[in-house]
């Protein structure tokens, strides 16, 4: 089979697709056809040597994400077959061996069975996008552990950057579960994304004043807000309700005013999906694959989300994109469907 290396971190180039020996499914494991690997920022970060430590040194296969088709089962694997349309997560943590070769061997919880109606397209974007959202959107302790139609009924939500990969998650995964969404954009272009994946208020933030539009739009301000860029703290204390949570999934230095956080008695929290607990990770799982199989979770242009695709020997190109920040998602092909 073949498979993308790289030996050393360091730019893309430094991936090389190689041949390897097909692996084995030991007990408890599955082996997937990868049809679709899907790449974001932390993938590209950890070829460049500045990842989420995980005890693993190269030579590695990269990429968390993909979705396919489960190719062979091992000892003791039970509600999959050879067949089976799959999405996996995490599939690169703590391992060698990620999402961008043809197969990969994981554990049999890390491997989620999906609808065969369901594109391949929105299994590879399930990983890390919609776990990390799943998380942000449940964190608030008056609120639920796992989402589901109605969860959160009553409440509104404010993402940031809806037009990211999470950002459009957390809209799709918001409104399935009843909540009323804003989100703030930069861009026009990037406005029609988001209102394109559900939110019922879209605030481009270059041109409006983002504070007075929130209060305009919402009685009591966000409860929930899921926040890409922590130097927008002041704004988030300043518009949310009392009692608020402020859900941040990015690195980066923070600044907290604590006296508008303890006015409002606001709780803040900082998500990485790869060292949730198992408890909270299986519940994000489970309702992000109920979200999927209804039909409530989408991809590409009409939803939000663009697919850009590249040719397995193109992968390089791919991590490229994703580092220039493009915008959409950005997908290899490593086998046909």
């Amino acid at each position: 089979m073949r498979a993308a290396v790289f030996s050393e971190p360091g730019p893309a180039s430094v991936l090389q697709i190689t041949e390897r020996d097909l692996p084995p499914a030991g007990p408890d494991e599955v082996r997937v056809r990868i049809v679709l690997s899907a790449v974001n920022p932390t993938d590209t970060g950890t070829r460049a040597g500045r990842g989420v430590p995980d005890g693993i040194s190269p030579p590695r296969v990269p990429n968390q994400d993909g979705a396919g088709v489960v190719d062979a089962v091992g000892d003791g694997v039970h509600g999959l077959e050879p067949g089976d349309h799959v999405w996996v997560w995490d599939a690169g943590y703590g391992r060698e061996n990620g999402t961008a070769q043809e197969y990969v061997v994981l554990p049999r919880r890390q491997v989620v069975r999906m609808n065969d109606d369901v594109p391949f397209e929105v299994g590879a974007d399930l990983g890390i996008p919609a776990l990390t959202a799943h998380r942000c959107l449940t964190l608030a302790s008056d609120g639920p552990d796992r989402l589901e139609p109605g969860a959160l009924e009553g409440r509104t939500v404010l993402v940031a950057g809806g037009a990211g990969a999470v950002g459009n998650a957390a809209i799709q995964l918001a409104k399935w579960a009843g909540a009323t969404v804003l989100t703030t954009v930069s861009s026009k272009e990037k406005g029609e994304l988001a209102a394109a994946a559900g939110a019922d208020v879209v605030i481009n933030y270059r041109e409006e004043d983002v504070a007075a539009r929130v209060r305009e739009v919402s009685e009591t301000g966000p409860h929930i807000v899921v926040e890409v860029n922590t130097e927008n703290l002041a704004l988030d204390l300043d518009v949310i309700a009392p009692n608020g949570n402020i859900a941040i999934y990015v690195a980066g230095k923070v600044a907290i005013p604590s006296f508008k956080a303890m006015l409002k008695n606001v709780s803040l929290d900082f998500v990485l999906t790869y060292t949730t607990s198992a408890e909270e990770k299986d519940n994000a799982v489970a309702a992000v694959a109920e979200a999927v199989n209804a039909g409530a979770f989408r991809v590409g242009e009409e939803a939000g989300l663009p697919i850009l695709r590249y040719p397995f020997e193109r992968i390089a190109d791919a991590h490229e994109a994703v580092e220039n920040n493009a915008v959409g998602k950005v997908v290899i092909e490593v086998t046909q469907p």
